[in-house]
């Protein structure tokens, strides 16, 4: 959400081999962070209140609205090795319209190098290449270039009416890189390319969106809150590469096509207590309806780029991928809450939703907490949730270069319905349903020290997600061009499916401790500590078609079952984040130690657990008058995941885990200017 409305997500879907792979999310980097305030988590489940995909809660980002003052800062930094260097430039500023009204302004852009942590080439295949047992291959950060543009606005015309809006735009390109291409590979043409080559892949992301809206106070003390909403998100690909089909005429530069996401939503809520005799306190009421239109759309690339082997390293979309799909959903919600005591408060809500695609369902959800006095409270929820599967799930069509093993792979990933995915067992999509179930504790033993302690259950039914990478064997291949499939020009397939249930727990406790001393020294103090566990509680039989076609295809294998379905992350992190004001000086740390974790895979004799590792981030600024300056560093001690083991290196190429949660690319410093007015 922002400032309360439904955020639009993105039109590309996570492929890597990590956690959340096959989910679309919402890009919350095309929004300055000049332009936020602060942002609002809520964990329960909150799907009876916001929509079928707040199974496990919300993130609300608050903009800015003040309507005077500014500030403009400019960042430059680089990492210990000398390369991803950073360039920042981001302003704000707040205008007041006449007595009633403001707007607030905010704009950022950035320029990113690449990083690189990859190994030397010591792959079999590139036996004889010129490039042997050279590093060729690029691991880390990518190259980036953005800029961003985001607006907040209010204005009261008097207690009955008050218009608001916010919107934004984005623009964002990255560079990455696919696996090199050694000069002997076959997917290389010597006589262009003497040395191989490394594909490029290049993503335009554009990103849209705006909410206008009316609010106030209407006869009998009714609230209303009317609102349109609209976003967009584009996502154009290209490459720098050949498609070794064609030859020496190959292009060297390709159209790959675009994906795109849009949604129109129009929403009306309304809201007031009520004065029930029974009760003590007022019954706070408020229900509403909304109507939510969603598209998506495929355009294909260029002949040349899906023309028999493809692109290398991205194939283009095809013409038989691209198209248009479309549905829309209406929704109703009751949200009830009021205090039966002074010490005991309730709440009770319940949503309808009818999508045009997968039908109607209900959720619902209840939630309480009782103060026992005012420095101890506990509180309680429990719901349930619906997510049908998103356009992007559905229609999603791709062909890249993956890591399948320790193996470089051309990986087709196909919609639920295509000829391919149902040839090797896929079936209909269905709604993920879920159960969320919480339990906390709210203590202020002091009058500077806060404290908090969440336990939470959520179950997941019919989990959306990939399945694992088919790989195609001479019997899978020989049977689906005996019906009919043509132009097989990848060496596996995968699927999205509902073919496995989850169950997550977790903890989480967080500490806040604020202390001022007579001589103007603050100190503020957080302690946050997550515990999260997640298991794979039922996997459907594979496939019978499956079956028959090797012992080595299921549809969800080992690494899905444990690894990107369940445990690869860590399962604890604890984090100590302390901030010091001294006169002109601040000085700020973040210390973090995340758990460790392991990364699975098929047969798990090639598994790998990776140590647990301390993670410090430093900054230090100095105020003189209207300026700050400032000097930090992320990951000041320099630390390093292990490297991985050979099995997962593809012949020493790839040096580090992708799942390494503080990422592989080492310290980075930088120096931050700011001025304020």
């Amino acid at each position: 959400l922002v400032n309360g409305k439904r955020r639009h997500t993105s039109a590309f879907v996570n492929l890597g081999g990590a956690v959340g792979r096959g989910s679309a999310p919402a890009d919350l980097n095309a929004i300055p962070l000049s332009a936020v305030d602060h942002i609002e988590v809520l964990r329960d489940g909150a799907s009876a209140r916001y929509g079928s995909d707040a199974i496990a809660g919300v993130i609300n980002v608050i903009l800015k609205h003040a309507d005077h003052g500014g500030s403009i800062s400019t960042k430059f930094g680089e990492y210990k090795k000398g390369d991803g260097i950073q360039r920042n430039i981001s302003g704000n500023t707040g205008l007041a319209l006449g007595d009633n009204g403001f707007i607030n302004l905010s704009a950022e852009g950035a320029d990113n190098d690449y990083t690189n942590r990859a190994g030397d080439d010591f792959r079999p295949g590139s036996v004889g290449s010129t490039t042997y047992g050279q590093r060729v291959f690029r691991q880390g950060e990518p190259a980036t270039n953005e800029g961003k543009l985001q607006f907040n606005s209010e204005y009261s015309f008097n207690d009955a009416a008050e218009f608001y809006s916010f919107g934004g735009y984005s623009k964002r390109r990255g560079e990455t890189a696919a696996f090199y291409r050694a000069s002997n590979a076959s997917n290389n043409i010597p006589a262009l390319n003497p040395n191989g080559y490394l594909p490029l892949i290049k993503g335009d992301l554009e990103d849209t969106s705006l909410v206008v809206g009316l609010r106030g106070l209407l006869a009998y003390d009714w609230h209303y809150d009317f609102s349109a909403n609209y976003g967009k998100n584009q996502y154009a690909l290209s490459t720098e590469t050949i498609n070794t089909s064609l030859g020496l005429a190959t292009p060297r530069k390709f159209d790959n096509g675009t994906l795109s996401n849009d949604q129109k939503q129009i929403s009306l809520d309304l809201s007031r207590e009520f004065d029930v005799g029974w009760l003590p306190y007022p019954v706070s009421v408020a229900f509403g309806g909304e109507y939510l239109h969603q598209g998506y759309e495929i355009e294909a690339g260029e002949p040349a780029s899906y023309y028999q082997t493809g692109s290398s390293g991205l194939g283009g979309f095809r013409d038989a991928d691209a198209g248009t799909s479309t549905r829309h959903n209406w929704a109703q919600y009751l949200d009830l809450e009021t205090n039966f005591t002074e010490k005991l408060s309730a709440s009770a809500a319940v949503r309808h939703e009818d999508y045009s695609d997968f039908g109607s369902n209900v959720s619902g959800s209840l939630s309480a907490r009782y103060d026992f006095t005012p420095q101890v409270a506990v509180r309680g929820s429990i719901s349930n949730g619906f997510r049908a599967p998103s356009l992007a799930q559905q229609n999603f069509a791709y062909t890249s270069s993956q890591l399948i093993g320790s193996t470089i792979q051309e990986a087709g990933t196909f919609p639920a319905n295509s000829q391919v995915a149902r040839l090797l067992g896929a079936e209909d999509l269905k709604a993920e349903k879920s159960r969320n179930y919480s339990l906390g504790l709210v203590l202020e033993p002091a009058d500077d020290l806060t404290v908090t302690l969440d336990v939470y259950r959520i179950d997941i039914r019919d989990r959306i997600s990939l399945s694992s990478n088919l790989n195609l064997n001479p019997a899978a291949i020989a049977y689906l061009q005996a019906n009919g499939v043509g132009n097989i020009n990848y060496t596996s397939a995968r699927y999205f499916t509902n073919a496995t249930d989850t169950s997550t727990d977790g903890v989480d406790l967080v500490a806040n401790y604020r202390y001022q001393l007579d001589n103007g020294i603050r100190w503020n103090s957080t302690v946050g500590y997550n515990y999260n566990h997640t298991k794979v509680t039922d996997v459907k039989a594979n496939p019978a078609v499956l079956d028959s076609l090797g012992v080595n295809l299921l549809r969800v294998d080992r690494r899905e079952r444990i690894g990107l379905l369940g445990d690869t992350t860590p399962q604890h992190k604890l984090s100590l984040g302390n901030d010091f004001t001294f006169g002109r000086w601040a000085l700020h740390s973040n210390l973090v130690r995340y758990g460790e974790f392991t990364s699975y895979q098929a047969d798990k004799v090639n598994d790998q657990t990776f140590k647990a590792a301390w993670v410090l981030d430093l900054s230090v600024d100095y105020k003189l008058k209207n300026w700050t300056f400032t000097l930090g560093g992320d990951n000041v001690t320099d630390k390093y995941p292990e490297k991985v083991n050979a099995f997962a290196s593809s012949g020493g190429n790839l040096a580090y885990s992708t799942f390494s949660p503080y990422g592989y690319s080492g310290a980075f410093y930088y120096g931050k200017v700011a001025y304020n007015w």
